[in-house]
């Protein structure tokens, strides 16, 4: 395939708010590839990508595994001839439950995914973008990724950690035209969040959706298409002065 004029790579894009940046990339003029473990996902998001005209493929990967993050980095450069712009977004939430109780399994398959399979990912994608002297990454922190939160140690020690790696890869590239940011969702309806809120309380799901969207000064629930656009925005041009910023999209959740 012949080169694109920019290319992307996105993770965990097979549904909610990975398809929805990968959507809104293609909509800015990118070619796509879409990645996830859930390859029927994933080519539902490479159609959509299609069917609005853009460009797009699927690669299946477990970002948790680094021969998969290489061969997907090495996918998108030698299918259409460079990489531009990377959505690191791919994530687990995990089971609720305190410290002294958590178990090691889960514990280490979380960090597994969400915050080695985001080192992995930059680790492989940065040396092209140098390459071409320029570039924009996004990774997904999360609110519970700035504050403190009871009861999912793992998930909130990722995000924090994504959070701290944001800015230091901000820092270390800061001067070769490589920017590096992450988005903190607050509450969004994904499927990830939907399964959260039956795994609290399996009997009744959406009274746990009523909760959190009590405690939302905006009194709703997030969509992924509005996460999705901040993340165009951060990779595009538009936001060219912006690098090592943790940046809230949580309808005023942490201006409380």
């Amino acid at each position: 395939m012949s080169a694109a004029k920019r290319v992307s790579i996105v993770t965990g894009a097979g549904s909610g708010i990975g398809r929805a940046s990968a959507r809104a990339l293609a909509r800015r003029g990118s070619a796509v590839v879409v990645s996830d473990i859930n390859e029927e996902g994933g080519a539902e998001t490479v159609a959509m990508i299609e069917e609005a005209g853009g460009s797009a493929s699927f690669q299946r990967c477990d970002v948790s595994v680094e021969a998969d993050v290489a061969v997907l980095v090495e996918r998108a450069v030698s299918e259409y001839g460079r990489l531009d712009y990377a959505h690191n977004n791919a994530g687990i939430g995990g089971p609720p439950g305190t410290i002294a109780d958590y178990e090691i399994e889960t514990w280490n398959r979380i960090l597994a995914i969400n915050l080695t399979g985001v080192f992995l990912c930059m680790k492989y994608e940065i040396p092209h973008m140098l390459e071409q002297k320029g570039g924009s990454i996004v990774n997904t922190s999360s609110t519970f990724g700035l504050v403190g939160v009871a009861g999912l140690p793992a998930y909130v020690a990722t995000k924090h950690g994504i959070a701290g790696l944001t800015r230091a890869a901000a820092l270390e590239y800061a001067r070769t035209g490589l920017r590096v940011n992450a988005v903190c969702p607050g509450a969004t309806l994904t499927p990830t969040v939907e399964d959260f809120f039956a795994m609290v309380q399996p009997d009744n799901p959406k009274a746990v959706e009523e909760q959190f969207v009590a405690q939302a000064p905006v009194g709703r629930m997030g969509q992924p298409q509005e996460i999705g656009d901040v993340v165009g925005w951060l990779c595009s041009e538009e936001a060219s002065f912006v690098t090592g910023l943790t940046m809230p999209v949580d309808g005023g959740w942490t201006a409380q």
